[in-house]
């Protein structure tokens, strides 16, 4: 019997994780349906870039508390289930890359699940099984997006930071091997979803933000007038 429940709690998470913020806000902003600018994801980054700084941080902030209300609720309605703790989170992370809310067929008649790439879902259900790591993963994160530059390298850097945590806790035994799973798992969904990213990467083709991207940009120059015949003959005089 409690089989069900567990898949009920799963279910809820994928839900939760499944609400498109980024979709929503974005089209309440400005109209456009953010699936169609840039990168097509749902995510705090490509709502920036199609609705302005605003929205793109009010985006991540939601997917974040996605991931921490799903790790948030199985402690609290499975306590001592370290598993439960540990998928739930995961499921939100499954449902904000693969939402039903977004499902649309494609030229070829399959459905698609639009979504995001999962990073700030993933550090919220991080968040939501051990708060502390608030305060580690988030600078170090920015530090990341602004010196090396890349959007998808913080975003994977997020799955490796809560491995790492976790499995570093786990091995002074101050948490549970389980969450390492956690980790582990939401990393290789974030990898599955950058698939496009990590080709761009290694091409040298992924674009650039943060301090690096303001290095790159080409200096403008000003132009001048050019002198009169006039001018010049009275200079001459």
């Amino acid at each position: 019997m409690q089989l069900l429940p567990n898949l009920g709690v799963l279910l809820l998470g994928y839900i939760i994780g499944a609400i498109p913020f980024g979709y929503i806000l974005v089209k309440a902003r400005t109209g456009k349906d953010v699936r169609r600018e840039y990168s097509g994801r749902t995510g705090g980054t490509n709502a920036m870039r199609a609705a302005g700084k605003r929205i793109g941080v009010l985006t991540g902030i939601f997917d974040i508390l996605k991931g921490y209300l799903a790790a948030q609720l199985a402690l609290w309605l499975f306590p001592g289930n370290i598993w439960m703790a540990a998928l739930t989170p995961l499921a939100a992370v499954l449902g904000h890359n693969y939402s039903f809310f977004l499902a649309r067929k494609d030229d070829k008649g399959w459905w698609q699940f639009g979504g995001g790439a999962g990073g700030a879902t993933v550090g919220g259900g991080a968040i939501g099984l051990w708060f502390p790591g608030l305060y580690i993963m988030l600078p170090i994160g920015l530090l990341i997006f602004y010196f090396v530059g890349y959007a998808s390298v913080t975003t994977l850097s997020i799955g490796v930071m809560a491995t790492l945590l976790f499995a570093i806790r786990a091995w002074f035994g101050w948490g549970p091997w389980e969450y390492v799973a956690y980790g582990l798992g939401a990393l290789g969904l974030l990898a599955w979803a950058l698939r496009p990213n990590i080709k761009r990467l290694l091409d040298g083709t992924e674009r650039l933000h943060g301090f690096r991207a303001r290095k790159r940009r080409p200096k403008q120059t000003v132009r001048r007038k050019p002198k009169s015949a006039a001018r010049i003959a009275l200079r001459q005089g």
